[in-house]
């Protein structure tokens, strides 16, 4: 009888646990929008705020067109997805680094983080990229042949799920899950309990086009199986570990920009390497 009732005890117990994990598991998984910012854009010479309507709130993006486009002329751009930790006020340096190889960028918001309005969730955040799709094509200087979606962490989910609703020329992966599911397990709780799957094999296994998967072998936040399976999983895809772990990956930014740089030169997206 004892054991039943230590059964049943534990029984509960795993529930309410399970329960709460359920209840608050977006709070944990997008602590970004918390981060605090000011009220404005900051001025950055050349930039295009973009307001993106998504059936969940506004959604800031910004628009950095390539350098040295001439009118007429048009060029690869690259739509950036940061990590879950971030907004895109940390990301004009990283903007600037694909601009000098003679892209334009897209840097988008989450709903929910910074300036936008929304919460986060797989389905909004992917509204969020096919928003930020539709608005940049029609950009000056935007060949829509040229689009590339670059994801970190977190941002790998709204890339691969972009490519199932439009066309990219190749798909930039860094640090990325296989899908959410795995960190459930991880808290000893079942993977239907997650409810912002981002199915990023699944994604993968269904786009055709060339795939480069950067990934830190020391990471233990996401571990690099998950980038090797990725990497396996897309049909044209192409891995590079780096020696380092999540949260200070990459180890050397200008190794790793010629890496990006060279297989998009390799894929006939953009020019010559830059010196």
């Amino acid at each position: 009888m004892n054991i039943l009732r230590l059964l049943i005890l534990g029984a509960v117990i795993y529930a309410a646990y399970g329960a709460l994990c359920y209840l608050l598991q977006r709070s944990l998984m997008y602590p970004g929008r918390a981060i605090d910012v000011a009220g404005q854009p900051p001025r950055i010479p050349g930039m295009v705020p973009l307001y993106l309507d998504t059936g969940f709130g506004r959604v800031d993006a910004w628009f950095l067109p390539a350098p040295g486009i001439k009118a007429g002329q048009t060029g690869p751009v690259v739509l950036v997805f940061h990590g879950n930790g971030e907004v895109i006020d940390f990301l004009p340096e990283e903007a600037e680094d694909f601009r000098a190889l003679g892209m334009g960028v897209l840097l988008v918001e989450y709903p929910g983080y910074g300036r936008s309005g929304g919460s986060p969730s797989e389905e909004s955040i992917t509204a969020a990229a096919v928003a930020a799709y539709d608005a940049v094509i029609g950009q000056r200087g935007v060949d829509a042949g040229r689009v590339v979606a670059f994801g970190r962490s977190l941002g790998g989910g709204a890339a691969c799920a972009l490519s199932r609703q439009r066309h990219l020329a190749a798909i930039i992966l860094q640090s990325p899950f296989t899908s959410t599911r795995p960190f459930a397990r991880r808290m000893l709780l079942p993977g239907f309990l997650v409810r912002d799957v981002f199915d990023n094999r699944h994604a993968l296994a269904a786009y055709s086009g060339p795939v480069l998967v950067l990934h830190g072998i020391h990471d233990d936040i996401i571990p690099v199986g998950h980038g090797r399976e990725l990497a396996r999983t897309a049909r044209r895809g192409r891995l590079v570990e780096l020696a380092c772990a999540h949260n200070d990956c990459p180890p050397d930014r200008r190794v790793f920009l010629r890496t990006v740089a060279g297989f998009l030169r390799d894929e006939g997206i953009t020019g010559p390497l830059p010196p």
